[in-house]
């Protein structure tokens, strides 16, 4: 083979790794914002689409004490708590617990997507977190679109 050739086929080959590397990384990069993409279509797909409104319910939990409840008032607006409000129905030290969530409960759910929250612990008041979560699944499901 001539020295001619031989660069010749050099050339080529090299052009031809350049354009299948190029190719893979298109495809690589392309395959990457497809599949974001389609996650993202998947989420708002799933995402629950709830009407724009105040909705109320009660939530049940038990404590030393015994059965207690709230009271539960969240505003929704894009899918997102706009306000909350919260009724205590406790006594002594379940008041306390209740007065505690009920002072603290905006900060952490105001401003949050409904599907987003899950409160475990608020001022110190662990219990009544789970009245509030059972109220809130039964206000998501009365606001679903």
């Amino acid at each position: 083979m001539s020295p001619k050739n031989r660069s010749k086929i050099i050339a080529l080959v090299v052009i031809v790794l350049l354009a299948v590397g190029t190719t893979g990384a298109v495809i690589w990069y392309n395959s990457g914002e497809v599949a974001k993409q389609q996650s993202q279509t998947i989420h708002s797909e799933l995402a629950a689409p709830y009407k724009d409104g105040t909705y109320k319910a009660e939530g049940e939990y038990r404590s030393p004490a015994g059965n207690e409840k709230i009271g539960v008032t969240i505003t929704l607006a894009d899918n997102t708590i706009t306000d909350v409000s919260i009724e205590t129905f406790g006594v002594a030290t379940s008041a306390q617990y209740q007065g505690a969530f009920k002072d603290g409960i905006g900060d952490v759910v105001v401003g949050k997507k409904a599907d987003e929250v899950q409160v475990s612990r608020v001022s110190s008041s662990s219990l009544t977190s789970t009245g509030f979560n059972r109220a809130l699944e039964a206000i998501k499901r009365d606001a679903k679109a």
